[in-house]
């Protein structure tokens, strides 16, 4: 059960049939939906809007979108992300989706597409795809000189995150949880320095191997 607690005017909670075992959708097995399950007519007290994701907690697993359709703004939780094979949105995505009035609120009971072009948070879900089939170890021969780097954003429980150079270069730096085990470290927290060798990933640069300073 999602424990219920005080929001801000306007947001609603998530319901509690809301949870981990919560249905999320009608998608073939395969995974796709066909158009006529997509246009089907919404059901008693449902309407399809499209809105804009105001923010989403993933770690409690819900956040809120809002839309000139509807008062309010709209639940939305994980559960209905599933089919899309997310359990998170970034900030500003637009989201097409049906939503019914709840005990406390509108909330998204079926996502019917996500546009991520508007999104003003960076989607790391996706980002990490880049590298990680990649063995970081084996790349140790091309890794350049140790370097100066920052912690921007890293998440144990996913295995992975991003590091930025000391010298004012804003590119990412993909680094996965098993080159941070080598350098004896368990996990890795915003803004801590680090020493760190890089080499050029699939699509970007990796860290591949990691000291403390």
């Amino acid at each position: 059960m999602t424990p219920r607690r005080e929001m801000a005017a306007g947001e609603n909670v998530p319901d509690e049939g809301g949870g981990e075992g919560a249905s999320a959708g009608n998608g073939a097995p395969d995974g796709t939906r066909h158009d006529a399950e997509r246009d089907r007519p919404e059901g008693d007290g449902e309407l399809k809007i499209v809105g804009t994701m105001k923010w989403f907690d993933a770690t409690r697993g819900f956040g809120f979108l809002v839309s000139d359709q509807v008062k309010g703004d709209v639940l939305v939780h994980f559960s209905v992300l599933k089919e899309h094979d997310r359990r998170s949105l970034p900030e500003g995505a637009v989201v097409e989706c049906i939503v019914a009035q709840q005990e406390r609120g509108l909330q998204a009971r079926k996502v019917l597409s996500i546009d991520l072009s508007t999104a003003i948070v960076p989607d790391f879900a996706r980002q990490s795809a880049a590298a990680e089939r990649v063995d970081p170890a084996a790349l140790l021969d091309e890794a350049g000189e140790f370097e100066l780097v920052r912690v921007k954003w890293f998440n144990r429980l996913k295995g992975y995150g991003f590091l930025v150079r000391e010298n004012g270069d804003a590119q990412d730096i993909f680094v996965h949880m098993e080159t941070v085990r080598r350098g004896g470290l368990t996990d890795l927290v915003p803004e801590q320095p680090l020493r760190a060798r890089m080499a050029d990933g699939r699509k970007g640069p990796l860290a591949v191997e990691v000291t403390p300073v």
